[in-house]
């Protein structure tokens, strides 16, 4: 019979640090299963709350337009699994990724969102996911000549496209989804905190951030002030404690697997 020492054992169920708690997920409600599951894989209470729903834009026509020229370009670059999806599954309905088109991806949760739609051979940043970090990496730091498309949501961050332009690249944005605030009734999660049951919240946006803060509103806004929040960028975080948020946890590592090591880390110190 196989037998499993403690050495071995993974650390879950009762024995993790988050036996027991519950950990508010904000993410849209198709980027939250895999936190979620892990969260759930290592003892803890997933609740779901998305803060952010995406939704097609109004006018697909520009974005159809780039689409059928992108033999012109010489990098796609992808803002967020949610550009990766929407536009990977638009340009596959019209016509196939130029061969010589280079992809890029803002972080590691896209390049994986890319890879399971079977883009492989992706440039990303693996330490960070922001514009930021995949402006540091060699590849980008002299685009000159080089002309770039951007696949993002509305109203994204300029900062990316401006950069480039700044270092010689022509750039043209493709806005291939809408971030909206859901009407969803917060009484579940008011519910959670007044019955001790609501122990962290995680957050993955300045913009989910502020749709959180109206949702809970008057009735939710002490008990968001004192429950520890998650975040896995600095910028984030320098936006909840201007909101009063008192408890506010930059994940060290990127994506979810940051986010769950930040998590296990605090009440593991508890």
């Amino acid at each position: 019979m196989n037998r499993t020492t403690g050495d071995d054992r993974r650390e879950t169920g009762q024995s993790s640090p988050l036996a027991g708690k519950g950990i508010v997920i904000t993410r849209p409600a198709r980027q939250a299963q895999r936190l979620a599951a892990l969260v759930r894989a290592n003892g803890g209470a997933a609740i779901l709350f998305p803060v952010i729903e995406i939704v097609d834009v109004d006018d697909p026509a520009p974005l159809h337009a780039l689409i059928d020229r992108l033999d012109e370009f010489d990098l796609a670059v992808f803002v967020s699994p949610n550009a990766a999806g929407k536009a990977i599954g638009l340009i596959s309905a019209r016509r196939a990724l130029p061969a010589r088109l280079a992809i890029a991806a803002v972080g590691p949760g896209t390049a994986r969102e890319l890879a399971e739609l079977g883009i492989t051979n992706v440039l990303a940043p693996t330490d960070r996911g922001d514009s930021e970090a995949l402006l540091g990496l060699p590849q980008l730091v002299r685009p000159a000549g080089k002309r770039v498309a951007i696949f993002r949501g509305d109203g994204g961050r300029e900062l990316l496209g401006d950069t480039l332009i700044a270092r010689g690249a022509a750039v043209e944005y493709a806005t291939c989804y809408r971030r909206v605030r859901p009407t969803l009734d917060p009484a579940p999660l008011l519910d959670a905190w007044r019955r001790g049951k609501l122990h962290a919240l995680t957050v993955t946006s300045s913009e989910g951030l502020r749709n959180l803060c109206d949702m809970v509103g008057d009735a939710g806004r002490l008990q968001l002030a004192a429950t520890p929040l998650f975040v896995p960028h600095p910028r984030i975080a320098q936006a909840a404690r201007a909101l009063g948020i008192a408890t506010v946890i930059v994940a060290a590592e990127p994506g979810d697997e940051g986010l769950l090591a930040a998590l296990v880390a605090y009440f593991g110190e508890r």
